[in-house]
């Protein structure tokens, strides 16, 4: 059996889903192939908040109107918890349980995530919201790992979202402990963008606010770019009044501090 064909005959068995669609290639190739293959499309819901890019909601309204989606757009109203303003360790567990409740107050159908297998080996705790609310992961239920969806996305031609970076919301660039401020989240994705001509598409990126100041994190970067970009960073943090504390390699989850 396929890749393919596991993923529908997971999506299969739960009839009419709603699914929460991030704008990240997991979620975006789930609710293509759910959309165009299962026995029943599914309702897609997207959050906007200001942890979410702006291209990614712009992502899934394009994709939206092109396939025909069913899909609803909603403040999920993180930024209205303090536990999640506060970003403790556990940020991710309040920010799933203000998305989850948020769609169910909208909708009975069972909510589906994009997770995949290689999630499951990592510190999250929006996995324990995912289970409070009754979420099913289809990409786990089918056996199906981060490069396997890669591969589902190109066999559905679904282009340079196949190729997308994996882009977890803006707050996961704020230290653990510096208080989630909409303010910081706009800093940090403007910063990016400006940042981002000067390295490949797949290439990760990230602008990272700790205590010490404003770090840029970039991986497999020309060498030639670096001095560009490390004059592109500074001169945007001196504009901002914020202190830059430089370039450096980049490294999964380094703004979590247990």
């Amino acid at each position: 059996m396929t890749n393919a064909e596991r993923l529908l005959e997971a999506l299969d068995q739960r009839g009419r889903i709603a699914i929460a669609l991030s704008g990240g290639v997991d979620s975006m190739t789930l609710a293509t192939v759910a959309h165009r293959r299962a026995r029943t499309p599914p309702a897609l819901f997207h959050a906007v908040s200001p942890a979410v890019p702006a291209a990614a909601t712009a992502l899934v309204r394009r994709f939206a109107a092109g396939e025909g989606w069913d899909l609803t757009v909603l403040d999920a109203r993180e930024f209205d918890d303090p536990a999640y303003r506060a970003n403790p360790v556990n940020r991710c567990y309040f920010c799933k349980t203000n998305l989850y409740g948020r769609i169910r107050s909208v909708t009975a159908l069972t909510i589906a995530s994009g997770t995949n297998l290689d999630d499951l080996g990592d510190f999250r705790p929006g996995l324990k919201a995912a289970d409070e609310h009754g979420v099913i992961h289809p990409f786990v239920i089918a056996g199906i790992a981060k490069a396997q969806i890669r591969e589902l996305a190109r066999h559905e031609g679904l282009g340079d979202v196949a190729e997308l970076p994996a882009q977890p919301c803006l707050s996961s660039r704020v230290e653990t402990g510096i208080a989630i401020d909409a303010k910081d989240l706009a800093f940090i994705e403007a910063t990016e963008a400006a940042l981002s001509a000067l390295v490949e598409r797949r290439a990760t990126l990230r602008c990272r606010l700790r205590r010490e100041g404003v770090t840029i994190e970039v991986e497999d970067v020309p060498e030639q770019h670096l001095p560009a970009m490390e004059a592109l960073a500074r001169r945007r943090c001196l504009e901002a009044g914020r202190s830059f504390a430089g370039l450096r390699p980049y490294r999964k989850s380094s703004a979590f501090i247990r």
